[in-house]
């Protein structure tokens, strides 16, 4: 892949383009692949929900249907396998799946079946967890840390034990911490992402953390000794994803006091993407920066969560990070007050549409306006930030109807995108389509909590297997990857 550098666009010039477009910058972001969902203020009361498309028929799949073994609501038609589950089913090797799933990617494996990638978010010393990591010989970073990815096979449909398709599941990735969420790459690889920034010597670690790692997951001597991409950048990192025509990544940050960043890097000049070639950039490789936006009169923006209305547009610049490995001062905090712009959990990402989708999952007392979530989507050519969803505050999270908190992200082969909650309350999998509808998915129906006071965990690693039949999402706490089939159909334009 051959990299090409973007220039910058100043607060004048974005002025200008905007005051040329008029009203139409503004049109063509309410406009787009996204507009509103449930709690949007841009929504029309009940406007949402009753639009239907030309067979007649609303969004989705309709009703959940409760499951009698009490663990996904999923609509009639739908039905779920479990592929592993933390403490139950077993690694090669003979040690039980660890628990925590997160961050997970799809890709096409041999005679039908799909490779999975699945992070473990699992923080601190592995003495902590009843099932971390193991720590598999040749691929472990830091022995006294707990977390890290699996590698999962799973056949198709007609394979495996009565018919119900193989499972296989081995370590790609040891001794690493706190891996959320991370991104596949172009050359289809996984970069799995540390959301932490403990040193040596800090909480157990005999090694520094808060990278980014590589993990192909059709090479098994690939892994050995790991290494992080310094070039990254250290800081508690969320999700990644790679620019498959520029060569950019980019990168967020899930941190408070103060909120987290969006970086990207900028290869170094000659430099070709590829199986490996992460691993040989040297720790200063290239340019790390931190977005900067700002509106359509030129103001400064300091926080993503000053955005209330789905549509609005930021230009968006970027600021050289001054110390990468952050060896004395974090790097969210080596800006000053109008240098960046901030956001609250800034969490999932995916490539789609010919840009970055974006998810900020709340905003409360540390930001500047209130919300239960947000959807941005980044064009790199027009250097543009526009707000696609907005969720307002969520005052009843116990009630079925009404989303928050969205977190991992996928586009969705059906059209719209899909989402994973990780709310308060109730858990769901919901779709948000093209013209502001959503719909729900699934419902985690697993209580981990008690009869009195329930708890659900949310849903993580979202994603479709390479040939769109089966949609692959996990529930992180205990631990359990599911497989969703069903009679999937044209949901909204078609994306690509």
């Amino acid at each position: 892949m051959t990299i090409s550098r973007t220039s910058t666009i100043s607060r004048r010039d974005f002025a200008k383009r905007t005051a040329h477009a008029g009203a139409g910058i503004a049109l063509a972001g309410s406009a787009g692949v996204l507009a509103t969902a449930p709690g949007a203020l841009a929504a029309e009361p009940g406007e949402a929900g009753e639009r239907l498309d030309r067979h007649g028929e609303g969004p989705g799949y309709g009703p959940l249907v409760p499951d009698p073994a009490g663990l996904l609501a999923l609509p009639a038609g739908f039905s779920y396998r479990v592929i592993t589950r933390a403490g139950v089913t077993r690694l090669e090797s003979g040690e039980f799946t660890p628990s925590n799933h997160d961050g997970t990617a799809a890709f096409e494996g041999r005679r039908g079946a799909t490779l999975l990638v699945n992070n473990h978010e699992l923080s601190g010393p592995r003495a902590k967890w009843p099932h971390p990591v193991p720590l598999a010989d040749g691929l472990v970073y830091d022995p006294a840390a707990a977390g890290g990815c699996t590698i999962v096979e799973a056949g198709a449909p007609g394979t495996g034990p009565r018919g119900r398709g193989h499972v296989a599941e081995w370590v790609g990735l040891a001794g690493t911490s706190t891996n959320c969420a991370g991104g596949s790459t172009p050359w289809g690889t996984w970069l799995t992402c540390e959301e932490t920034e403990d040193k040596a010597g800090q909480n157990g670690m005999t090694k520094d953390h808060g990278y980014v790692f590589e993990v192909d997951p059709y090479d098994r001597r690939a892994g050995r000794g790991p290494r992080p991409v310094k070039a990254f950048g250290r800081y508690a990192h969320e999700a990644a994803v790679v620019d498959p025509h520029r060569g950019h990544v980019y990168l967020t940050e899930d941190a408070a006091g103060p909120n987290g960043l969006l970086y990207r890097w900028t290869p170094p000049p000659g430099f070709r993407h590829g199986r490996g070639e992460l691993r040989g950039l040297a720790d200063d490789a290239g340019a790390l920066q931190a977005f900067k936006c700002f509106d359509s009169g030129g103001r400064f923006v300091d926080d993503l969560a000053r955005a209330t209305k789905p549509g609005t547009v930021y230009g968006v610049d970027w600021a050289d990070v001054p110390d990468r490995d952050a060896r004395t001062v974090s790097v969210r905090k080596q800006f000053t007050d109008g240098q960046v712009t901030r956001a609250r959990k800034l969490e999932g990402m995916w490539w789609g549409d010919g840009g970055v989708y974006v998810v900020c999952s709340f905003a409360r007392q540390e930001s500047p306006v209130q919300h239960d979530g947000q959807v941005w989507f980044y064009a790199p050519k027009r250097r543009t930030l526009t707000l696609k969803v907005r969720l307002g505050v969520n005052a009843h999270p116990e009630r079925e109807g009404a989303f928050d908190g969205p977190d991992n992200i996928t586009v969705s082969p059906y059209g719209g995108l899909v989402i994973a909650e990780d709310g308060d309350g109730v858990q769901h999998l919901f779709g948000a389509l093209d013209d502001g509808r959503t719909y729900p998915l699934a419902r985690n129906e697993l209580n981990i909590g008690t009869a009195d006071k329930p708890a659900y965990s949310e849903f993580t690693g979202v994603t479709f297997s390479p040939d769109g039949r089966t949609l692959f999402a996990n529930i992180q706490e205990p631990g359990i990857m599911l497989a969703i089939t069903g009679p999937w159909r044209r949901q909204g334009r078609q994306r690509r």
